[in-house]
């Protein structure tokens, strides 16, 4: 399998930095943009403009979350050989690191989906999870960068 997709490698890197652009901003949009709302305007008018951009939202960002997941994990096993590299080089443990963050993200990525379709996801929860997901997002943007450099 590695041998059919190391040709794509090129191109998987572009889909996955792509997606996690995408994924980064939506989340850095909520949480600079849409929470500064709250001081201009009444609570029934920003949770109405929450409730359209999330309803936007939910149409794409599971298949972005997909895609960006797929493309790592082809990723991790192009550049670290399955799992060999985990443990014996620097590079492996920040690689180890960054998915570990990564799965963090998803968790709270599906427990936001789930209480969300069950009509949990107030106001609160929404600054909180958005807030989660972009520390978590910018730890892992700064491992995928140093991780080659440190």
């Amino acid at each position: 399998m590695r041998d059919l997709v190391a040709p794509y490698y090129p191109w998987i890197v572009l889909v996955h930095l792509a997606c996690a652009i995408v994924f980064v901003g939506a989340a850095a949009f909520e949480v600079f943009a849409l929470e500064a709302l709250h001081k201009r305007f009444d609570a029934a008018t920003v949770q109405r403009i929450e409730a359209a951009v999330m309803a936007r939202v939910r149409h794409y960002m599971p298949f972005v979350v997909l895609l960006l997941f797929a493309s790592g994990g082809l990723l991790f096993d192009l550049r670290c050989d399955g799992i060999r590299c985990i443990g014996t080089t620097r590079f492996g443990g920040f690689l180890l690191l960054k998915v570990a963050l990564a799965f963090g993200v998803l968790g709270v990525f599906a427990n936001a989906v789930w209480a969300g379709a069950r009509g949990r996801m107030g106001a609160c929860r929404f600054r909180h999870t958005h807030r989660i997901v972009l520390v978590l997002m910018a730890a892992i943007v700064f491992l995928a960068k140093t991780m080659f450099y440190l």
